[in-house]
């Protein structure tokens, strides 16, 4: 049993060998097969590397013979550009050497002139000297002297002649003065027409129908004695068909009043909360429309570079009057007047336009200080940085101050001008107004008044004093007192009513 399989092990054996020699021949047979493949493609990639390359160097070559002849295209074209400008300079510098042999020749030509000159110039000296030498042997006087005599006598003739122009050219002028500044007036006042604008006191409110009136007045009156203490103008309801009069000294408070009173009526709520919103956004508007009106008129006349608070004085000058002529009117009528003039005289029209035009500014501040307008304008114009010439024109146009320019008597003559007109200036109505505002002012002189009214054409003046403030019977003595202080400094026809209204109001909303 044994020995079988031992035998067969050994066959198996032999067999195993056998396979494994015939797999080893067979294994390297593909072995050189694919080494010759491989040598094969190797070959051929070679080949295709070395034509690769070969084309690309011949590609290269060709650039680079292409670059050369490029190259010496620009070097040849090069060449050729500094051999003509080598050809040019050589030309220009023979003309230059050309050139200067012919100003050497000029030049030896002129020194031999200028020594003939110096030759002839010692000669005529010498004779010049021994001719002076024989002139002073002859007349017995030196050069010097003789100068002097000379130089003497012709100033002396030239006085004498200077004198008489001068009193031909002041004789000429007096006589002809007077009519050339009557003509250049005149002219002046030719040429420059205005409407006179006279002020009234008083304004009528038409009205759709009579039953408003009772809204207006409302119940126990409220109404009306809102709107009047809160504008400062007296309303007039009576027989007058459809109508209704605001009477007021004040333009602008008389349009304030006619203003709400048209928006109230418009909107059918009339009540003194109402009345009070409406004429407090009413003051605004007016306050926007004196500001337009300023603008409008510097526009209208060239003015330009006007500050903004000389413009807005500017449009409050369309509410105020300067004896009874509207002052807004008289201005811009002065200021083309002045405009006028000056270019007759040949002197800036600009300037003396804008000096025409705020010589009454000082009638329109803010707040009045006791000093003349025309000075207090100056120093208003001086505070918005007018120039010189303006301020000394507004400031000596009623002779407060010494003129320092042309442009100042311009102003003062257009500003009587203007007011000399035919109907252009009332006495009257100036001195009606000045003496309701001395009326107001003498009232808000005394602690505690917080406003005063003149209505009723001055017979009344109502005070608002403050509650807080004064007590029922300190609002008693001061309609008492006021009423003594008016009868001792002031003088009015007639008599006048002085009404004392205190009144406590309580605000609360509702949110």
């Amino acid at each position: 049993m044994d020995l079988n399989i031992l035998f067969l092990i050994a066959a198996f054996a032999v067999g195993a060998g056998a396979w494994a020699t015939v797999n080893a021949v067979v294994l390297r047979k593909r072995q050189k097969k694919i080494l010759a493949e491989a040598e094969n493609q190797g070959e051929i990639i070679k080949k295709e590397k070395l034509l690769q390359a070969k084309e690309k160097f011949l590609q290269m070559k060709a650039e680079y013979e292409k670059n050369v002849q490029e190259r010496n295209g620009n070097l040849a074209r090069n060449e050729n550009r500094i051999k003509q400008k080598e050809t040019e300079v050589n030309r220009r510098l023979e003309e230059l050497q050309r050139k200067n042999n012919e100003l050497s020749v000029l030049k030896e030509n002129l020194n031999t002139q200028l020594q003939v000159v110096g030759k002839k110039q010692a000669e005529l000296e010498k004779s010049h000297a021994q001719h002076i030498r024989q002139l002073e042997t002859v007349a017995g006087l030196s050069a010097d002297e003789a100068k002097a005599q000379l130089i003497e006598s012709l100033k002396d003739e030239a006085k004498s002649e200077a004198l008489s122009q001068i009193k031909d050219v002041v004789n000429e002028a007096k006589l002809t003065a007077n009519k050339e500044a009557q003509k250049i007036v005149i002219e002046t006042i030719q040429r420059t027409a205005t409407e006179h604008a006279i002020e009234n006191t008083v304004s009528v409110f038409n009205l759709e129908n009579e039953e408003i009136k009772g809204r207006i007045i409302g119940r126990e009156g409220r109404n009306i004695r809102a709107l009047e203490a809160l504008t400062g103008v007296e309303i007039i309801i009576d027989d007058s068909p459809d109508a209704i009069i605001l009477s007021g000294f004040d333009p602008v408070r008389r349009e304030i009043a006619r203003l709400s009173l048209h928006k109230l009526v418009t909107d059918g709520r009339i009540h003194p909360a109402r009345i009070e919103e409406v004429v407090t956004k009413t003051q605004k508007q007016i306050e926007q429309e004196i500001m337009e009106t300023g603008k409008r008129t510097c526009i209208d006349l060239g003015i330009l570079n006007m500050s903004n608070e000389l413009t807005r004085m500017i449009g409050k000058m369309k509410y105020r009057s300067s004896y009874g002529q509207n002052l807004l009117q008289h201005a811009r009528e002065t200021a083309n007047l002045c405009a006028t003039m000056a270019s007759e005289l040949g002197l800036n029209p600009k300037i003396a336009k804008r000096a025409g035009l705020l010589h009454d500014i000082g009638k329109v501040p803010d707040n009045e200080p006791e000093l003349p307008h025309a000075i207090l304008g100056m120093k208003l114009a001086e505070r918005y940085k007018e120039s010189p010439e303006v301020c000394n024109a507004i400031g000596a146009h009623h002779d407060e101050i010494e003129m320092t320019n042309l442009i100042s008597p311009i102003v003062q003559v257009c500003d009587a001008i203007s007011g000399a007109r035919p109907g252009a200036r009332r006495e009257v109505v100036e001195a009606y107004i000045n003496r309701l505002n001395n009326l107001e002012s003498l009232a808000l002189s005394y602690p505690g008044v917080i406003k005063t009214y003149a209505i009723q054409a001055g017979r009344e003046l109502r005070v608002i004093v403050g509650a807080d403030k004064v007590t029922d019977d300190q609002a008693c003595q001061l309609s008492l007192d006021l009423s003594k202080k008016i009868q001792e400094e002031m003088t009015y026809p007639g008599q006048i009513k002085i009404t004392v209204i205190r009144e406590t109001r309580a605000v609360n909303y509702a949110k």
